[in-house]
């Protein structure tokens, strides 16, 4: 095992990938007793010498690492790198001669090819650059993706990257970024046998958001630009951290299921801290928002109760004073109908033709009996109309603001004031009055 890891350090240059944990393992384990030491460098590079191997580490410090690595340079003609040949005076004046000779040009050559590639952007612009219709790329990822791969797969968040942010970060839920690289030569493996997988999808489903789309989309490729990735298969762990939603994770290149809901395991549980913070410190402002708005419509409420009691305080005091005024303008308007009436009285005495003599053979004795029980006795003419014994009366103090005339037997009321059918009330000798008559005056006022 220990041997087979060492030698990834030379598959390195043919191309082949070697799992860092399997190096830092194997190195781990060979550099832990020195006796061993010599041993696996004797494996590793095929010297059939143990004192030659000793000498060889110890000319490395018995850093194993270093001398395989220098071993290996030498069997392939390669200089050593980590013990290279000290440089000549001679040369090492030469170099740095030519390096300032050729510093101007080269400092105008990479000038101007960032001119060049700089103008080349505004001349021939990535179309991938301009997003118009970010739902639309995420929705042609997923058919696509749906047509390849199956309907089997994590739940799509079916929005734009900003929404599933947005959403991420008010629900306080992970958010799992995937950028699909179309050409790389691990994505179909990476969705047909990990992505696809139903653990990982159930794990995905149950724990966080799920957003993707393809780099070959203008949305894609702008969430490229603003995550940086450097290999395909791509996935990014978003979460809200220090209130700001941040990339706790990146997960680059080909994984397997088992590995990968391992690593995200790891991510959640290692970030699990900083979101239950988020969520204790959401919940704290709610409750304070809750409250203040409590408090707030307690207030309001107060606030209301105060206006509605000073708004029925300032309409009882209107409505007070109104009946004050009101009485006092009726106080007034009835003084000034009772001066109007007085007046109206004076003015009817003054008109009314003098009382003819006891002796005149014309004239009409006639007692008046009041509303109070009061008598009133006075002579008039025959041929002076009904009007004057109507104003007569009126001009008593005695007598009712309203009233009419009735005779005792038979009973009827004598017409004194005129209408519309006679204009010209009658005589007393026309409404047949005898030389010496009762009459009843009745009392209108209530009516």
């Amino acid at each position: 095992m220990i041997i087979a890891a060492l030698r990834g350090v030379d598959s390195r240059r043919s191309g082949v990938e070697v799992p860092p944990t399997t190096l830092r393992s194997a190195f781990t384990s060979v550099r832990a007793p020195l006796a061993h030491a010599a041993l696996a460098e004797k494996d590793l590079t095929g010297l059939e010498s143990m004192d030659q191997c000793r000498r060889t580490l110890e000319q490395h410090n018995w850093n194993i690492e270093a001398a395989v690595q220098d071993r290996l340079n030498e069997q392939e003609g390669v200089p050593s790198v980590f013990n290279p040949p000290p440089a000549r005076p001679l040369q090492g004046l030469l170099g740095w001669s030519y390096y300032l000779i050729m510093l101007p040009f080269r400092f105008t050559y990479y000038t101007l090819l960032d001119i060049f590639r700089f103008a080349l952007r505004f001349i021939r612009p990535d179309p991938r650059g301009r997003v118009t219709d970010p739902v639309g790329d995420v929705m042609s990822f997923i058919h696509s993706f749906e047509e390849k791969y199956g309907r089997s797969h994590p739940v799509f968040y079916q929005g734009t990257y900003s929404q599933a942010l947005n959403d991420a970060k008010r629900e306080l839920r992970y958010l799992l970024v995937y950028l699909h690289g179309e050409d790389h030569q691990d994505t179909d493996e990476f969705c047909r046998t990990t992505l696809c997988s139903e653990e990982v999808l159930t794990f995905i489903n149950t724990r966080m958001l799920f957003w993707a789309c393809s780099t070959s989309k203008p949305e894609g490729y702008r969430v490229s630009q603003a995550l940086r990735e450097n290999t395909y298969p791509f996935l990014a762990m978003i979460m809200l951290k220090d209130r700001k939603m941040t990339v706790v994770g990146r997960l680059e290149g080909l994984i397997q299921p088992e590995d990968l809901i391992n690593q995200l395991t790891f991510i959640v549980e290692a970030n699990q801290t900083y979101l239950m913070s988020e969520r204790l410190e959401r919940e704290e402002r709610n409750q304070t928002q809750v409250l203040r708005q409590q408090q707030d419509e307690a207030y309001l409420a107060s606030l209301l109760a105060d206006q509605e009691k000073d708004r029925k305080k300032k309409e009882e005091q209107e409505q007070k004073r109104q009946e004050e005024e009101n009485a006092r303008q009726s106080v007034l308007a009835e003084e000034r109908r009772l001066r109007t009436l007085e007046e109206e009285k004076e003015r009817k005495s003054e008109c009314l033709p003098p009382e003819p003599p006891l002796d005149d053979p014309d004239s009409v004795k006639i007692v008046f009996k009041l509303p109070n029980d009061t008598r009133v006795e006075r002579r008039f003419l025959f041929d002076q109309s009904l009007t004057v014994i109507y104003d007569f009366l009126f001009s008593l103090k005695e007598t009712p603001e309203k009233f009419q005339i009735v005779t005792n037997f038979p009973r009827r009321v004598l017409p004194c004031l005129p209408k519309e059918e006679q204009p010209n009330p009658p005589t007393l000798l026309e409404a047949g009055l005898s030389r010496s008559e009762v009459l009843f005056v009745q009392d209108l006022t209530d009516d």
